[in-house]
């Protein structure tokens, strides 16, 4: 059993013995960031108007929450390597069939797939993560998990660069990559842990602990999957060619990887109420200000996507760490599962609803709807500021990095480690 067994005691013999688990993930991610934008991308070229390359986009999140449920019972049933190995079978397969059927229900139930397998690609590899790090190591573990897995985001925006949307070649590069992720795995020395499911808890209950934490859970949960399922798509409405699609998308992952550290850490010093509005406010103004230099500067508006990228996409962590600051930590792993529920409902409801607003009002609706969003979530913030009390600075968990892909299992070790370490939280209402 893993959890008889020493883990290492120091960072670097932990990175020792994970570092194929990561090279297997940042490979994985390379298709995984190619394989969403490229989807996009020939969506717009086969004539998809927004609303249904939304719907297409917003099935993987559908397939994606069932894969989530799924993944831990069938993890304890077969094991950790069988389970990524199918896994990424199957999701290798799926990707070649979109350019064999281009039909929407057949991308549709494809897309569905697609998100089924990587969620359960993302639990098993974090957890397995997981379970090589220590209390003493495991944020920075995680820490640098979520580098990798930004950084392979996007340079998988990069490689739409090798070849024509519209041919299959870059379908066949999103299938070797994934492929090839599952070789460092199997061939890492080890044993896989043992995988522990959570037991469930209400949105109900968790909105009655933490409605901020809920809102706010639900609301970057729809902007982040708007963004990676539609950005593609505007990018072409707004004339860019294939090659500044691929810079668009690539500057918001690198403005997150930039600005991820230095807003957890803020959060971490004051109230993280304060911040999060802070930060979702200074989001909605650069989505606004993305709209008038869409028309003006191909640089520009580079500079200021990875703006908004690099505000926006951090907060997925902010969201995680403050709901947890009003749980008990005997609380806490049964509201992971709920918190996976809420930004996955967010980013199945996202896409539909702006594609739909975009096909209405046109392409500028695309960063005007998704500012709206961080707007009303910093009014809804300033408002529950007014209601309650904010938690001793004393009493604040740590903020760990934390991908933002709403898979439990990076959220179990965090909690696990606040578990760990007895730290008394409040209980007030938020």
């Amino acid at each position: 059993m893993s959890n008889m067994r020493a883990r290492p005691a120091s960072f670097s013999s932990a990175l020792l013995s994970s570092w194929a688990l990561l090279l297997g993930f940042g490979i994985l991610m390379l298709g995984d960031g190619l394989q969403g934008t490229l989807l996009a991308v020939r969506a717009d070229q086969e004539g998809f108007s927004a609303t249904i390359t939304g719907l297409v986009m917003s099935s993987f999140y559908v397939g994606f929450l069932l894969g989530s449920i799924m993944t831990p019972r069938i993890t304890a049933q077969v094991g950790h390597i069988r389970v990524f190995a199918a896994l990424a079978a199957l999701a290798s397969a799926a990707i070649l069939v979109h350019a064999v059927f281009i039909q929407i229900p057949a991308w549709i139930a494809l897309r569905f797939i697609s998100g089924f397998c990587f969620a359960g690609l993302y639990i098993v590899a974090e957890s397995w993560l997981n379970d090589r790090a220590t209390n003493e190591n495991r944020g920075k573990l995680l820490s640098l998990y979520m580098v990798v897995s930004y950084l392979g985001v996007g340079v998988g925006q990069l490689l739409l660069n090798l070849a024509d949307p519209t041919e299959f070649r870059l379908f066949i590069l999103a299938s070797v990559l994934i492929s090839l992720a599952v070789i460092p795995l199997l061939l890492s020395a080890g044993s896989p842990p043992a995988f522990r499911e959570s037991v469930d808890i209400s949105l109900g209950e968790l909105f009655r602990l933490s409605p901020l934490g809920i809102v706010s859970m639900f609301a970057v949960g729809l902007v982040i999957a708007t963004f990676f399922a539609l950005g593609p798509v505007y990018g072409a409405r707004i004339g860019l060619d294939v090659e500044n699609i691929s810079y668009f998308m690539a500057a918001a992952v690198l403005g997150t990887v930039v600005l991820q550290w230095p807003v957890g850490a803020l959060s971490d010093y004051f109230d993280r109420r304060i911040i999060l509005t802070i930060v979702t406010l200074l989001a909605a103004l650069a989505a606004a200000i993305c709209v008038p230099l869409s028309q003006d500067s191909k640089l520009l508006l580079f500079l200021s996507v990875g703006l908004f990228g690099g505000l926006a996409i951090p907060l997925y962590s902010i969201c995680i760490a403050y709901t947890n600051d009003h749980l008990h930590p005997s609380q806490m792993i049964a509201a992971s599962g709920a918190l996976v529920l809420t930004g996955g409902l967010g980013a199945v409801l996202g896409p539909v609803l702006i594609a739909s607003i975009m096909d209405q009002f046109g392409e500028q609706a695309f960063f005007w709807s998704m500012g709206g969003v961080h707007g009303l979530m910093g009014i809804y913030a300033l408002y529950r500021m007014t209601r309650s009390a904010a938690v001793p600075r004393n009493k604040q968990g740590h903020n760990t990095a934390t991908a933002a892909h709403p898979t439990g299992s990076v959220i179990e070790g965090i909690q696990q480690l606040a578990r760990d370490e007895a730290t008394d939280y409040s209980d007030e209402d938020p």
